[in-house]
């Protein structure tokens, strides 16, 4: 395989992006943008950077670009990308349910700024 054309200064780099730019395709930048959205939302819901507010977001995005792909690409990618949805919706219900239920740690004795009864 060839190795890419490194561009020698300014309008090399430009003629080069102006290149790819007229070989993409706008469905493979969605497909590629799907794939992502859905990696962070589920990393949102389980990941060590939960954020619920962050996962429905990623959600309803996807609810949003999945119907721009059916006809687009091929009918197995959509009924997938559904799938996926489905699971990261049903993950997002669960976090949710589990955040609820939980409740909030009370204040670190100390750090609040209420006086204690008798001083003040």
């Amino acid at each position: 395989m060839a190795e890419p054309e490194v561009p020698q200064n300014e309008e090399e780099f430009a003629a080069l992006l102006q290149e790819e730019l007229r070989r993409l395709k706008v469905s493979d930048v969605l497909v590629q943008t799907v794939f992502t959205l859905s990696s962070l939302g589920f990393e949102r819901v389980a990941g060590e950077a939960r954020d619920l507010g962050q996962a429905k977001l990623a959600i309803d995005a996807l609810r949003g670009l999945l119907p721009v792909l059916a006809g687009v690409v091929p009918a197995e990618v959509t009924r997938d990308f559904n799938q996926m949805l489905a699971n990261l919706q049903l993950a997002f219900a669960k976090a949710a349910k589990e955040a609820a239920a939980t409740p909030e740690p009370p204040p670190a004795a100390g750090g609040g700024d209420a006086t204690p009864a008798g001083e003040g």
